[in-house]
């Protein structure tokens, strides 16, 4: 059995042959209603959302999709979202919130789209406005990262009640070209600085930054979404039924990084 490399695993997450945001949202749910539009400024292409059903129970679905074909992610900035694409899924959270229906993300990113225009329509604060109010937010939240986790980009959508991970995507503060570029003023370098980021899903595992690995054995399979739908409907059964979800979500979030100190 090959052991792939952390480096490995980043290029199988930027794979365009891996399932995206849509095809999870086509073949795991049924009867998809897209909604539109940040009521400020645009639709933005990159960040899917809507009403849908899981196994009969109305959720709403969030996903950055980044599409298959050269046409497909030109259209959709590669999966990197502008300030209305956050503004667009936090209306949908808050319209989800509502209406008591639950709030399921779907993340591929490498990052938010960093462009002028975008900075000038407030990205920071759309990400920042993003981090806040799912932090607070009173319906259950469940992200899973299916490819590139991308810095802040992918962290706006990603605070939630329960992370989970495919076992080759990857979820980091930058990029291992952007790492090595900074530290070693060489992109070529990417392979080292993928090893010492810790972006696995092992890595994440490990940390407690995710709660689960899905493993991607029959991945694009019709049995390969029945396990998703399967694992997303009894986790949503268990959150649902928690009276304390704002309270866990908090303290989820302050046990990572905390390290026990040693007794001497």
């Amino acid at each position: 059995m090959i052991q792939l490399t952390p480096y490995d695993r980043v290029k199988t997450a930027r794979d365009n042959k891996r399932p995206t945001g849509l095809d999870y949202i086509n073949r795991v749910f049924t009867d998809f209603f897209e909604l539109h539009g940040d009521r400020r400024y645009a639709d933005d292409s990159a960040v899917v959302g809507g009403v849908a059903y899981l196994n009969g129970k109305p959720v709403t679905v969030i996903a950055i999709e980044k599409g298959h074909t050269t046409k497909e992610r030109m259209a959709r900035a590669f999966g990197a979202p502008n300030p209305e694409g956050y503004r667009k899924a936090l209306r949908l959270m808050k319209q989800a919130e509502k209406f008591r229906r639950p709030v399921i993300c779907f993340i591929d990113t490498s990052g938010a789209y960093c462009g002028i225009g975008a900075e000038e329509r407030g990205q920071g604060q759309a990400i920042a406005e993003n981090l806040m109010e799912m932090m607070t937010l009173k319906t259950p939240i469940i992200s899973i990262l299916v490819g590139e986790g991308g810095s802040g980009g992918a962290l706006a959508l990603a605070v939630a009640d329960r992370v989970w991970m495919l076992e080759n995507a990857v979820y980091s503060v930058i990029s291992p070209e952007g790492c090595a570029s900074i530290l070693w003023k060489d992109a070529g370098k990417a392979a080292e600085a993928a090893a010492n980021l810790k972006l696995t899903a092992r890595d994440a595992l490990t940390l407690s930054v995710i709660e689960r690995m899905i493993k991607e054995t029959d991945i694009g399979h019709p049995s390969f979404y029945a396990q998703i739908r399967q694992l997303l409907t009894e986790e949503l059964e268990a959150l649902e039924a928690n009276d304390l979800l704002l309270q866990q979500r908090y303290e989820r979030f302050r046990r990572i990084g905390v390290q026990e100190k040693e007794t001497v």
